[in-house]
Formats: C-alpha cells, sequence, structure tokens
C-alpha cells in the first residue's frame, strides 16, 4: 500500500518537473524574440532549479522504493 502512495507521489513530482522545465523552456525562447510570459514569477532558472528539487525528490522516493522491494526478499 505505502509503495503505490510512493508510486502516484513520484509521478507526479515528475511530472510536475517536466512542466516546469517546458514553462522554462519555453520562456526562454521567447525570450530570444523580444517576449516575456509576464505572468511567471519567476525567471527561467529558478524554473530550472525548482524542477530539479522534485526530480531530487523522485529519485529519493525511487531508491526508498527499490529499498523496501530488496527488504521483502
Amino acid at each position: 500500500m505505502k509503495s503505490s502512495y510512493y508510486s502516484l507521489v513520484s509521478r507526479l513530482f515528475f511530472f510536475a518537473a517536466g512542466i516546469l522545465l517546458l514553462l522554462a523552456v519555453w520562456d526562454w525562447v521567447l525570450g530570444w524574440f523580444g517576449y516575456r510570459m509576464t505572468w511567471l514569477p519567476y525567471q527561467p532558472g529558478r524554473l530550472l532549479e525548482f524542477a530539479a528539487i522534485l526530480v531530487i525528490f523522485v529519485m529519493a522516493l525511487l531508491l526508498r522504493q527499490i529499498r523496501d522491494q530488496l527488504k521483502q526478499k
């Protein structure tokens, strides 16, 4: 049961990290043409930092799942 929660949370975090990555890249590309996404409160670099933090949590959850699977055997 706990494994399914970890899986759900890691998928949500990974999806959120992907969205943040896409927003950061899109804002960066728009910056080349002189446009900005003014509704975003953060610069593209900060969005990439948030995405990296979420991916670190995903890796930690995956390592915890691996550890739990190895303990069961």
